[in-house]
């Protein structure tokens, strides 16, 4: 277990293409942090250079308080676990967990004590004799972490390790990975571009966008006070509403809140917008007079979106319950002055 700390770090490929400028953060010992953003927006990268497989164009990457960018992967005592589980075909689960291991010369008693340690915490102990081929995915997945859990390592690094799994098992393994790093508290950056696996995994939330870190606090501090207009419709499902406005509706939606000349930008989340008269309570800020255009129903809830005839771009409206407007018709959304975000044109958060 060890703080990892990032200061500064940047990484610009040879023709002058920098995958990531200037990022500095730090991971308490035994924090579980999640990288988050979109494809492409440097995460990955970001991972692999704590890992030491991508080399380190500017900054420190530090494992407690030793600066570790001159040193080999396999010197860095961390553990990786890869989207695809690199599992070699040929060898058995338990020679798969164990392989590592043997490189490093650990006893064969001490090895086989991990390994089956930690086969029976994944609930795997009956698959030891079996080879890859003849896993699920899931199964695969739990041996491609088993072979990083055996390591004891500083540090456990994920990069999108359940993006090739359905939706039914991401959600069971999701909720074993949280089981697990806190079980070990053992410090671990783990990388996906689903914001909802970023929320119920981080303790540590790492927003970035392109190249950079757009913001970083606890999941709920995020989703409740987002620094950007990025963000703001990044996190949360479905997405904040954003609506331009001009100074004096920005004014008259938020009073008593600092507004620029120029107009703002006026956030509110689906849940927080009500239909007229469904929710009785103090006076609108925002008032927005719809055309239903659809309608998703999942369960005890819709998702109901309209055309505003004010601002433009669609919004979205949680309905809770098991009825709904239907398609076509004219609806009346109220959001109260409190629960609407103000971000300035350029798109950063403007007050709390």
């Amino acid at each position: 277990m060890v703080e990892v700390a990032l200061r500064n770090v940047t990484k610009v490929y040879p023709g002058g293409v920098t995958a990531v400028r200037d990022v500095s953060f730090t991971i308490p010992d035994g924090q579980f942090c999640v990288l988050v953003g979109p494809s492409g927006c440097g995460k990955s990268t970001l991972l692999r250079m704590v890992a030491g497989l991508e080399t380190i164009t500017g900054g420190e990457v530090a494992l407690g308080s030793e600066v570790v960018n001159a040193r080999e992967p396999a010197d860095r005592d961390i553990a990786m676990v890869f989207q695809n589980y690199a599992l070699y075909p040929h060898m058995s689960v338990y020679d798969n967990m164990a392989y590592g291991l043997r490189n490093r010369r650990v006893p064969k008693g001490e090895i086989d004590r991990r390994v089956r340690e930690a086969a029976k915490t994944l609930e795997i102990a009956a698959l030891l004799d079996r080879k890859p081929r003849a896993l699920s995915g899931g199964q695969r997945q739990r041996v491609a972490m088993g072979r990083a859990i055996v390591r004891q390592p500083k540090a456990f690094l994920f990069d999108e390790p359940l993006s090739n799994l359905d939706a039914k098992l991401r959600v069971s393994m999701r909720v074993e990975i949280r089981k697990l790093q806190r079980a070990f508290a053992t410090t671990s950056i783990y990388v996906t571009h689903d914001q909802l696996e970023a929320m119920t995994l981080a303790d540590l939330l790492v927003v970035m966008n392109a190249g950079q870190v757009e913001q970083i606090g606890a999941p709920l501090d995020v989703y409740e006070k987002p620094a950007s207009t990025f963000v703001a419709a990044f996190i949360g499902a479905p997405a904040m509403n954003l609506l331009a406005v001009t100074a004096a509706e920005a004014a008259s939606m938020a009073p008593g809140r600092a507004v620029p000349s120029e107009g703002a930008f006026i956030g509110v989340r689906p849940d927080d917008l009500k239909l007229d008269g469904s929710h009785p309570g103090p006076p609108a800020g925002l008032a927005l007079d719809l055309a239903v255009t659809a309608v998703e129903r999942v369960g005890p809830e819709s998702f109901v979106y309209g055309s505003p005839t004010v601002g433009r771009g669609e919004i979205i409206v949680r309905v809770p319950g098991t009825s709904a407007p239907a398609l076509g018709d004219r609806i009346r959304a109220l959001a109260a002055p409190d629960r609407l975000h103000l971000f300035s044109m350029a798109g950063w958060r403007l007050s709390a």
